[in-house]
């Protein structure tokens, strides 16, 4: 009889027959009459299954026959096969005979290996089941190749050791010195200041401790955190990330061994920008734009970092922060007074011609006034900004020849063409838009704090020639 299928059976698939039992002769092959091996404790064997000549189905416990092995038209006997238990109170009902017993689920397959089936008529083969097509994944857009890092073409001569240490490590050359003797006015007027609203708002005890605060202020100027802060707040700059580290650490290294000078002496800083720079800020900060760290060769940047060295070196850096400290009171106190006189011209435009005129008048006495009275304060403040830019732009040539002095002067040379080039490009694209660039003249020319890419190549050339 056919046996309803297990449903915890796996999917229907070929069908083996099951191994000889011990003692018996083998089984016909399939599609040959063949009666039955008896069951145990059977008298008789039992009639065949009805409408199969295939022997029944296998006994539990027995073990599931493997897949034929390909090539071969059975499956191999399993040696020693166990002889299958008797069940238990006698044969079992055979048709007509009473229920039919039910009998255990098929054990399990081997992994990977085909499922046997109940004895009696072989199953139709069935399909398999459908399996919808799958698109293969897109193959992911490989990223685009990182862009290759500047090359490190610098000559690490002293591969981080120094053959000498510098006697002083930071010291005021003719330009620092000139920066303070420019500031003194400013510092005088922004003294005044001070000393008028101290002791004018908080009286004479409290206003003169006020007044020597401020004085003492100056100090902060070499204060670490004080610096760190005010490089951060006031210039943007950041410290610098592992990798601009990695980059940067060596080079500084090299720049400051050849100048005698501790490397950590100096903090690095970077500062995100698109601009070919760097600075020398307060008394221990130098800075540098990532394009100059990521864009441009090692020698050239060494060549950058030397030139704010000299800064540093030459005091160039501190005296300039110290003297717009000390000056900025009385900044603070013109802005003011320009803001007041503008609000009145403003206010008597409203009335009258008339009354713009008198606030003008008021306003030229008031300056004519101040020069008379004061012309040994009131000259040197006008003077003061056109002194500033030419002790800067004699900041700025000393600061390259301390780069050169360090065998950096092709480098900076380099450096210097590059800026050039570049004005040389703004140029010509507002010539190609109909557009004229405006050039500085007459006292403008005066305020610029950096000497022209031409003025500072001539400085070089004698570096150039020797071959330093």
């Amino acid at each position: 009889m056919s046996y309803p299928p297990d449903p915890a059976a796996p999917e229907p698939g070929p069908v083996y027959p099951d191994p000889p039992y011990p003692g018996t002769p083998a089984p016909p092959y399939p599609g040959a009459a063949s009666t039955p091996p008896p069951y145990p404790g059977s008298a008789t064997p039992p009639p065949p299954y009805p409408g199969s000549a295939a022997p029944s189905p296998p006994y539990p416990g027995s073990a599931t026959p493997p897949p034929p092995y390909p090539g071969s038209a059975a499956p191999p006997p399993y040696p020693e096969t166990p002889a299958p238990p008797s069940y238990p109170g006698g044969a079992p009902q055979y048709p007509g005979a009473g229920a039919a017993p039910s009998y255990p689920a098929a054990p399990p397959a081997y992994p990977g290996a085909t499922p046997t089936y109940p004895s009696g008529p072989q199953p139709t083969a069935t399909a398999p089941p459908y399996i919808p097509p799958q698109t293969p994944p897109a193959a992911p857009t490989p990223a685009a190749p990182p862009e290759a890092p500047a090359p490190d073409d610098l000559d690490y001569r002293h591969a981080g050791s120094r053959i000498h240490v510098a006697a002083h490590q930071r010291g005021a050359d003719a330009t620092a010195i000139g920066q303070l003797a420019v500031q003194v006015p400013g510092f005088l007027v922004s003294l005044a200041v001070v000393a008028s609203f101290a002791v004018g708002i908080l009286g004479t005890a409290i206003g003169w401790l006020v007044i020597l605060a401020w004085l003492a202020s100056g100090a902060l100027v070499f204060h670490r955190p004080t610096e760190l802060a005010f490089a951060r707040h006031v210039m943007k700059l950041r410290a610098p990330l592992a990798e601009e580290r990695a980059r940067l650490k060596p080079i500084w290294r090299e720049v400051t061994a050849r100048a005698g000078i501790e490397a950590h002496t100096y903090e690095l800083m970077v500062e995100n920008s698109t601009d070919l720079n760097a600075v020398a800020a307060a008394g221990h900060v130098v800075g540098v734009t990532t394009y100059a760290l990521n864009e441009i060769p090692s020698s050239n940047l060494a060549a950058v970092l030397a030139h704010e060295l000299g800064h540093h070196t030459g005091g160039h850096a501190w005296t300039g922060l110290l003297g717009y400290w000390y000056s900025l009171p009385g900044r603070i106190a013109w802005a003011f007074m320009r803001g007041i006189a503008r609000i009145a011209i403003r206010v008597a435009s409203v009335f009258s011609l008339a009354a713009t005129g008198m606030v003008y008048l008021f306003i030229g006495m008031f300056v004519i006034g101040g020069f008379v009275a004061a012309w040994y304060i009131t000259v040197p403040l006008v003077v003061a900004p056109y002194l500033l830019a030419y002790v800067g732009r004699q900041g700025e040539l000393r600061a390259d020849r301390q780069a050169a002095d360090l065998g950096f002067a092709p480098q900076l040379a380099q450096v210097l063409y590059h800026f050039q080039a570049q004005e040389d490009a703004v140029k010509a694209q507002a010539a190609a838009q109909g557009r004229q660039l405006k050039e500085p003249g007459g006292l403008a020319k005066l305020l610029t704090t950096h000497p022209d890419n031409y003025t500072r190549l001539q400085a070089l050339e004698p570096y150039l020639q020797l071959g330093r």
